[in-house]
């Protein structure tokens, strides 16, 4: 490799892993709030949110690494031809490939890198995850008895344990059930204790009331003297760790066993999964091709309407948009597999034809405008937040 390729390829790299570890902060952070709940409705400590928590990262990768290749592309090539290297590097005689080279090599590397974590890492971490969750959730009565907490059993069903006595049993048990439509049921009881019958989770509640909200708004109340609440659905539910095509690992898909139910239900879910597998790693090399043909070349981009970093990312979320909205309906519909492979496919061969005419690829006049339009309110908008002052005539 020249002195000159490993000059684009080391800035590449660099601009490409400083994007990387934000964009994968910015968009893990997001995940992991949604996570959160493991810990505070379930009872699980840090360690087990930290562990679920770690084990997203293979997940969001994939979507990452191509924005991150592109952005680190486009912003490279839009320096070196502002500061005229790509100018110094022509003028030289040096054929395009000196520039082209580096990159998709670059590029074949986040190939190789997110090929793997797809294939290997992410359903090792999905299947850990399913074990974490039902795990969390399998000792359920420990959860409950836990004094002054409510506790989330189920989807509308919370249990509370005023305290626990010396004999072993509860004290002040409160459950809300607004499981079954249009009916609130909340039971209150001064005392009762966990019992197994017939191999079966019971809850037995002393003396205490049921109020029943009907769905006309009318509301009884019935008291008892001893009523037993059945606990082993979620119990049994909660041990159950249900594995779905994503979870699966590339050879089991690509060898389902007859007998599993999801399979027998959903087939196309894991040839779904599978051309998602196949296809997603494609997409860092037709980022890096459109990056080349927008940015690639060495002439002057003072004219354009907008800057290359900007055209290069909007050209790559919409083929992106496509290959999300492709590969979701694939999933019902099997003809839409060719879609999965042929959207990033067509992405490589049309840069590459940019490429090879030495010609620019730019969005339309129209959406140039458009688009460029729009950072000019949002610049202006900010630059009045800044300092204070009022925007710009017409930025409205």
């Amino acid at each position: 490799m020249k002195v000159v390729e490993r000059y684009i390829l080391r800035r590449a790299f660099a601009v490409f892993i400083a994007a990387l570890t934000w964009t994968l902060a910015i968009v893990w952070t997001t995940q992991v709030l949604g996570r959160i709940d493991l810990v505070t409705d379930s009872g699980q400590s840090a360690m087990t949110f930290f562990e679920v928590a770690a084990l997203i990262l293979p997940t969001v990768i994939p979507i990452v690494v191509p924005f991150a290749l592109v952005i680190a592309v486009a912003q490279t090539l839009s320096t070196m031809n502002g500061d005229s290297e790509l100018v110094v590097i022509n003028a030289a005689g040096a054929s395009r490939l000196t520039v082209i080279r580096p990159i998709l090599i670059l590029a074949a590397f986040a190939c190789v890198f997110s090929f793997v974590v797809d294939n290997v890492a992410d359903p090792l971490a999905r299947q850990r995850n399913r074990e974490l969750i039902a795990t969390s959730r399998a000792d359920l009565l420990s959860l409950i008895i836990q004094e002054g907490t409510f506790r989330k059993v189920d989807n509308g069903l919370f249990v509370q344990v005023g305290k626990r006595l010396p004999n072993g049993g509860l004290g002040g048990i409160f459950v809300a059930d607004s499981r079954e439509k249009n009916v609130d049921l909340v039971y209150y009881a001064k005392d009762g204790s966990f019992i197994e019958r017939d191999g079966k989770q019971m809850l037995v509640m002393n003396d205490g009331v049921i109020h029943r909200k009907a769905p006309g708004g009318e509301v009884s109340v019935i008291s008892f003297d001893s009523y037993a609440f059945d606990l082993s659905e979620f119990t049994a539910a909660a041990n159950e760790v249900v594995m779905r095509p994503k979870d699966r690992s590339t050879s089991y898909l690509l060898n389902p066993p007859a007998n599993d139910k999801f399979f027998q239900r959903e087939p196309l879910q894991f040839k779904a999964e599978l051309d998602r597998r196949f296809t997603e790693w494609l997409y860092p090399m037709a980022f890096a091709l459109i990056a080349l043909a927008v940015a690639g070349d060495a002439r002057s981009h003072r004219e354009a309407r907008i800057h290359p970093l900007v055209t290069t990312v909007t050209i790559a979320l919409f083929f992106r948009w496509l290959g999300f909205f492709a590969d979701s309906k694939a999933e019902s519909i099997r003809w839409l597999s060719y879609f999965v492979y042929g959207i990033p496919l067509a992405a490589a061969a049309i840069s590459i034809w940019f490429i090879r005419r030495n010609r620019p690829m730019e969005l339309p006049v129209a959406a140039a405008d458009w688009l460029a339009s729009v950072m000019g309110r949002i610049g202006d908008r900010l630059t009045a937040l800044r300092y204070g002052t009022a925007p710009k005539q017409g930025a409205a």
